[in-house]
């Protein structure tokens, strides 16, 4: 079955590091954006229902319930709703809840409030160990939470800290990501300047060992490069984007594949508006641009990328650089995660 990915690109303000498209909610009405997405999803749907269906932005806990209850209603699965801790309430919760999630990811970031400040982050730490807690009393079981390593000011001992701060709180799922400063946003440009240093590559190297140690302890499972989850918890929908099952994406910005083809909306939201339904653009992927894509997705994962798919050539080099699994595929070995795109560029035709 198909995944559905609905983005709402709205935020009450940008985080320093964020290029995701969003801007703030002035000037549409939640109203109208809902009706346009829903006039996109009737002209483009590729099935009658969904396996998982995923919110995400942007900051969709901006968004009223009601106006997503709609497109959570399309999947018996996994339907998760990507929030804000600021936006976490009981009343919200309970909301959510109410419309169709049954899954909630949260960026949380750090639980450090001086590194949360640097990056622009509106919640405190205090504040995000209340929300996580206020989304379990409203009833939700499956919790992800994203934090994020090599921020501005970020130590070794901060980020063990954070990680360990959120692991107390045992939700069944982490993402953890290394900061890449992405041309165009606030922490690119204090780069740039000099305002803010990167931080030391072997601070990060041990920031990310510590990560994979502390959550293997826990009982988590390292299935995808920045994705960790207690076992048979793995985020259904984001799998999807990894394993080639085809996904519909609505809203300006958002990427689709149905299996042969792959589309996008441009990142425009007053084009969006004037025509949901016919804005999107096809991606005209060669067969060896479809090849590389699904090396590159396949050896993010620990599952890995079937043999069949290489060359004779291809096949020595990685049985010289890469390990297998018990099924016989090929991946990256955990500690090599953090150089992944060396490992995986002779590997693109």
């Amino acid at each position: 079955m198909a995944g559905l990915y609905v983005h709402i690109p709205f935020c009450r303000h940008k985080c320093a590091y964020c290029d995701f498209y969003s801007g703030p909610l002035r000037g549409f009405a939640p109203e109208a954006y809902a009706e346009a997405l829903r006039r996109e999803l009737d002209a483009r749907s590729i099935a009658d229902s969904y396996s998982s269906v995923y919110i995400g932005g942007g900051t969709p806990s901006t968004m009223p319930s009601a106006l997503l209850a709609p497109f959570f209603s399309l999947s018996g699965g996994e339907r998760t709703i990507e929030v804000n801790p600021e936006d976490v309430s009981a009343q919200t919760a309970d909301q959510w809840l109410r419309a169709g999630a049954n899954r909630v990811s949260m960026g949380v970031q750090s639980l450090i409030d001086s590194e949360l400040i640097a990056v622009g982050r509106h919640h405190s730490a205090a504040q995000a160990v209340e929300a996580f807690r206020t989304l379990r009393r409203a009833g939700f079981e499956n919790i992800s939470l994203d934090l994020i390593y090599g921020l501005p000011g970020q130590t070794p001992q901060t980020w063990r800290q954070s990680l360990e701060g959120l692991l107390n709180l045992a939700p069944e799922h982490l993402s953890a990501y290394s900061l890449s400063y992405e041309p165009g946003t606030l922490l690119h440009t204090r780069l740039m300047t000099g305002k803010i240093q990167e931080t030391d590559e072997d601070d990060v190297v041990e920031m990310y060992e510590t990560l994979c140690a502390l959550t293997r302890q826990a009982g988590f499972e390292h299935y995808e490069i920045s994705n960790f989850a207690l076992p048979g918890l793995e985020s259904k929908h984001n799998s999807s984007y990894w394993d080639s099952t085809p996904y519909l994406g609505l809203g300006p910005g958002a990427h689709s594949f149905d299996g042969n083809m792959r589309s996008f909306n441009p990142p425009n939201l007053p084009a969006y508006m004037k025509n949901p339904a016919e804005v999107f653009q096809i991606d005209s992927e060669t067969e060896v641009e479809r090849h590389n894509d699904t090396v590159m997705t396949a050896l993010r994962t620990a599952r890995g990328l079937s043999p069949a798919l290489l060359t004779d050539k291809e096949l020595q080099y990685a049985k010289k650089h890469l390990t297998t699994t018990p099924e016989g595929n090929f991946r990256i070995a955990e500690p090599d995660w953090l150089i992944s795109d060396t490992l995986i560029l002779p590997l693109l035709r």
